[in-house]
């Protein structure tokens, strides 16, 4: 929604601003949000397939990477577009974390009666580790500072709100779902998450989750 990216820009204003989306819709979106921001710009593109027109300083990314395949053409994309010495600064899912909605995602599609809906149905996420990083950061002209999994737990209040997390962030497998058995099944799964947490010492269900942190610069 350009929140975070017109932050930026707001404390740079002598600098310049780019974020960028692969969705028409979120990139009209946020052009209209912050059009009053002067240094500030957005462009429809594939993080992938980057071609900026000029070089950067820096290039940051939250919670997006995690939703993309290919992070090596990201690297390179990224390199390309930065100055000599320019920094990146990536934050995203990685490897081991939600372990415990895709262990009940599993026991869901082994059984009745949400298997045969759940039939062929893969994961839209790429949780990458450490390891891959050290070799794409090298290879994309990158020294890396700093690469690292994080346990970050994820807090909810109760189940309805875990409900309301499974509703908004695991659509690729809710969808397969007849809508009017959805609500069953995002219970039936909410519970199955909850059982597999812990609770902290305020009552909330503590959901672990692993975050893989970037930090490099251009050679």
């Amino acid at each position: 929604d350009g929140k975070i990216t017109a932050e930026l820009a707001k404390r740079v204003p002598a600098g310049r601003v780019v974020g960028i989306d692969s969705s028409p819709n979120m990139i009209a979106l946020a052009r209209n949000a912050w059009s009053a921001v002067p240094n500030i710009e957005f462009y429809l593109t594939d993080a992938q397939q980057l071609d900026l027109p000029e070089p950067f300083d820096a290039a940051f990314s939250n919670s997006t990477l995690h939703w993309v395949p290919d992070h090596l053409s990201v690297l390179k994309g990224v390199a390309a577009a930065l100055k000599s010495g320019g920094r990146i600064l990536f934050s995203m899912g990685g490897r081991g974390t939600a372990a415990v909605v895709y262990a009940s995602l599993k026991d869901l599609q082994q059984g009745q009666p949400w298997g045969k809906f759940l039939a062929g149905v893969s994961s839209p996420h790429y949780f990458y580790g450490v390891e891959e990083y050290d070799q794409w950061l090298p290879q994309s002209g990158f020294v890396a500072e700093r690469v690292v999994l994080v346990q970050k737990p994820m807090r909810h209040a109760d189940q309805a709100a875990l409900e309301g997390w499974i509703r908004t962030t695991w659509i690729p497998y809710t969808s397969r779902i007849p809508e009017a058995l959805c609500g069953e099944f995002i219970r039936d799964l909410a519970a199955r998450v909850r059982r597999r947490c812990s609770m902290n010492d305020e009552g909330f269900i503590q959901l672990p989750m692993v975050n893989l942190e970037v930090q490099a610069h251009k050679v």
